[in-house]
């Protein structure tokens, strides 16, 4: 058959296209049978059914970046499913330029959530990056750092039962061992610290400043976007200066992560992307106070 090539339409069928069939299902919403909401034993209740990897324009700080989301419900055994459209209306209804993610936003959003599902409760985990303003040591040259974040929350009954921080960061560790026996310098290296920090629900607005403070001034240097040449030299020497085995560090994190009033347990991972070896070096310890 032929068809007008100078028409869409034409293109389309000359590539395979047919007409809609007409069929013989209801199109309108009433008449639609919703299976999601079926009633009877389903054997089993279940802890989380939702959807992951959403993607979100979420505002952190100063700053607008993109966010990974992971929202989900409780499952009551005598449902078939949810409906998962809902979801997305739950975090649309908090749009404003963009989500903001902290803790009181993606509360309302897990409310908002729980209730038009009516479960017993809602999770959600929301990662994005996390820019700020870091100043080389020496010149004060100000430039964009930054940190991954991952915010956890749990509500139940429109009260939160969990919430927790995951931050993600990267260091310079030298090694105190290269230092001790060689007759010059030492080999350092990239060293990524991951706190994950269980937090009470009253936070200072600085907390995660903390947080990542207390991650990187244990090491032997933190890294900085810009460095002139009075800065390299301050690093170089700091990091000489502050030797530290992934044990060192973790230790030392740990031990001002337990000086927070705000954290209630944590869990840390150091771990060294070794210059002079071909795998990684890693410690990891959890502690509830």
């Amino acid at each position: 058959m032929d068809y007008n090539l100078a028409t869409r339409e034409g293109r389309w069928k000359h590539f395979g296209s047919v007409d809609p069939v007409k069929g013989t299902k209801p199109t309108e919403k009433a008449l639609m049978t919703d299976l999601q909401s079926s009633k009877k034993d389903f054997l089993f209740e279940i802890d989380h059914v939702g959807i992951k990897n959403l993607t979100y324009p979420v505002r952190l700080g100063d700053f607008q970046t993109a966010g990974t989301f992971s929202l989900s419900t409780h499952l009551a055994q005598d449902e078939k499913g949810i409906n998962m459209s809902r979801i997305l209306e739950s975090v649309e209804a908090h749009y404003d330029q963009g989500l903001p993610l902290d803790f009181d936003t993606l509360k309302k959003v897990l409310i908002t959530l729980q209730t038009t599902m009516r479960q017993q409760n809602a999770t959600v985990d929301a990662s994005a990056v996390w820019f700020f303003d870091r100043f080389s040591p020496v010149t004060n040259l100000k430039a964009v750092g930054h940190a991954d974040v991952t915010f956890s929350m749990t509500v139940a009954d429109e009260k939160v039962t969990a919430q927790a921080i995951t931050i993600q960061a990267d260091v310079t560790t030298l090694c105190p061992c290269s230092k001790e026996i060689s007759e010059y310098s030492a080999h350092n290296q990239r060293g990524v610290v991951t706190v994950t920090a269980e937090l009470t629900a009253a936070l200072p607005d600085d907390f995660k400043e903390q947080l990542l403070d207390a991650m990187e001034a244990n090491a032997s240097s933190m890294l900085y976007p810009i460095l002139k040449r009075t800065d390299e030299k301050a690093v170089t020497e700091r990091a000489y200066e502050n030797p530290r085995f992934v044990e060192d560090l973790l230790r030392l994190i740990a031990a001002d992560l337990v000086d927070l009033p705000f954290v209630t347990g944590f869990e840390i991972e150091c771990r060294n992307e070794e210059s002079i070896h071909q795998h990684d070096a890693f410690a990891r310890l959890r502690y509830t106070k």
